[in-house]
């Protein structure tokens, strides 16, 4: 295997121009400008001290510019994973303590292990097991609890985390009257700034710009001793972080392992829902899913050598990288010299800064996953998609973050197993003057004749959908006492397994014992392999399958044999569009 196809940004710097350097590298300060500020305001979120947030800007970018094949997707600290990683670890032990600190860094190896696996053995598709619909209801409760869990900070006082909000909204009313005005003053701004800003360039580095301005007021006021007791970061580690093994121990681990799996697989949606959003606008970009989930594991196992704050895929960071022009990993790896070059120089910058300021850049980044507009279409398109997605968005409200998760998926699975045991099975008729057959209830001129019957399915022929099947087909034969033909269109089936086959031959049996023939017609290659090689076909004999519906009603003088049929009427096209 060639050392680029392991390595994708040697692939991309050997397509390089003169201009995809310069280009990589500006978006990469950009991003930096961002992720600084928003990775305090998130490690604060996951019940972590700031500087874990900008470690998390470090190594996991490194990692990921080398082996990710994305050039776009900018990952770090973002606020669904911090508020998975503080639901989850903060059942265990209490945040910002030692032992809670050495519980995530050990989360995120684990997470990343699991990631990594994923991709090693092509796992990714089971991520699809989560559905948009459950990731929608899930982020709407998770921005819902995120806005009350940073409440507390914006009104500058104290009550217990929990990310159930009903605990939450409970502790903040207790403590109403003890609200600290001149925090909810530098909130309120900041979030009015951030709009501003953003409506003026979304270019300009909004988040960047408040945190400079809510230092240089705390700082003022200080000073003038008109702080109070506005609540500040205080002083941030100098230095970069030393290389230190995360603590294994098998009784943590066990503990951890469901949010392990809630953080490591809603990790992989973000960030391959991310890059290959992203892909479908610039198709320079080639995301390989499996070799993606590779990197984000590697990301997130070298980060926790190195005290980070378990990274995922943020969507603003990630337009605003594509946005500057971004090419390639160089640009990940920029930001993260960038964040190395803060950690050397500037952590002593942020002693002023409000603990309001950064509570207002997460209110403010969270804005957008409360999707309206997405719960309005489920609702008028697809109401079983819609119930999916309450049900994960009340569950998670009620019952906190991890719960949701397991529900929704729960419920996804469930829903899918339910459609694939009630396959679409219909009765087709004749279009009257072509060869066509549709659906009987879909086109009213379609009819059929009394003593023949045309089913077709539409989904694979297997185990779970087998009696449903069989009992529909059979349901419907016996509203024809007449009945002498019973054609089975197979062009919607896409495979069938040994149990399907039997069915097939009980079928067969069935109206054979009626005197009545069965016949197929239209079935795929793949499922005519499979009918071949069974005791289906010497069964049943090769005179009773057939490529159209027309042959075989032809063929057992359903319709004269001349009748041809003049293909599609000009009435069926528009039927049909």
């Amino acid at each position: 295997m060639k050392l680029e196809h392991l390595i994708p940004l040697f692939s991309n710097l050997k397509k390089y121009q003169s201009r995809n350097w310069r280009q990589d590298i500006l978006a990469g300060i950009t991003v930096s400008v961002i992720i600084i500020p928003q990775g305090m305001a998130y490690a604060l979120l996951a019940g972590l001290p700031p500087i874990f947030g900008l470690y998390g800007g470090l190594v996991p970018l490194i990692i990921y510019g080398i082996f990710g094949t994305s050039g776009q997707l900018s990952i770090g600290p973002v606020a669904i994973s911090s508020l998975l990683v503080f639901a989850g670890v903060s059942q265990i032990a209490a945040p910002f303590s030692p032992e809670y600190i050495g519980l995530v860094i050990l989360l995120g190896f684990l997470a990343g292990v699991l990631q990594f696996a994923l991709g090693i053995f092509r796992l990714g598709f089971l991520v699809n097991f989560i559905s948009q619909p459950v990731i929608t209801g899930f982020t709407a409760a998770a921005s819902i609890i995120i806005f009350f869990s940073q409440l507390k900070t914006a009104l500058g006082i104290t009550v217990p985390r929990s990310s159930n909000l009903i605990e939450t909204i409970s502790f903040l009313g207790q403590k109403i009257s003890e609200v600290n005005l001149l925090s909810v003053l530098f909130c309120v701004i900041s979030i009015l700034i951030l709009a501003i800003v953003k409506k003026i360039n979304k270019a300009l580095p909004n988040a960047l710009i408040v945190v400079i301005l809510g230092i240089l007021a705390s700082y003022a006021l200080s000073k003038n001793g008109m702080a109070g007791d506005l609540s500040i970061v205080g002083a941030i580690p100098t230095g970069l972080p030393e290389f230190q093994m995360p603590t294994f121990n098998i009784e943590k681990i066990t503990l951890l392992i469901p949010t392990v799996l809630t953080v490591g697989f809603m990790g992989v949606v973000e960030c391959i829902g991310i890059a290959k959003s992203i892909q479908r606008d610039d198709q320079t970009s080639k995301v390989r899913p499996n070799m993606e989930l590779s990197a984000l594991g590697l990301s997130k196992m070298a980060g926790s050598f190195f005290q980070s704050l378990p990274s995922s895929g943020s969507f603003s960071r990630s337009a605003i990288n594509d946005e500057a022009g971004s090419k390639s990993g160089l640009s990940s790896i920029t930001t993260a010299l960038m964040v190395g070059l803060t950690l050397i120089f500037f952590t002593k910058v942020f002693y002023f800064l409000p603990s309001a300021v950064l509570a207002a850049i997460i209110i403010y980044a969270i804005r957008n996953l409360f999707d309206i507009k997405e719960m309005k279409r489920l609702w008028k398109t697809h109401k079983t998609d819609f119930s999916m997605m309450a049900v994960t968005f009340m569950i998670t409200i009620f019952f906190g973050i991890e719960k949701g998760v397991i529900v929704g998926v729960a419920f996804s699975l469930a829903i899918v197993i339910y459609r694939s045991s009630r396959p679409h099975v219909v009765r087709l008729g004749r279009l009257p003057g072509t060869s066509a057959y549709r659906n009987i209830e879909r086109f009213d001129d379609a009819t059929c004749p009394d003593d023949v019957l045309i089913v077709r399915m539409d989904n694979q022929l297997f185990y779970a959908n087998i009696l449903f099947f069989q009992e529909t087909i059979q349901r419907y034969s016996q509203k024809r006492p007449d009945l002498r033909l019973v054609i089975l269109d197979g062009s919607g089936i896409h495979h069938i397994d040994s149990t399907g086959i039997q069915v097939l031959i009980q079928l067969h049996q069935y109206f054979k014992k009626r005197e009545t023939t069965f016949v197929i017609s239209g079935a795929i290659g793949p499922v005519r392999d499979i009918i071949s090689s069974s005791e289906l076909l010497p069964l049943m004999g090769q005179e009773s399958f057939f490529l159209e519906i027309h042959d075989a009603m032809q063929f057992h003088g359903a319709i004269p044999k001349d009748d041809k049929g003049s293909g599609w009427s000009e009435d069926a096209v528009q039927a049909n569009l």
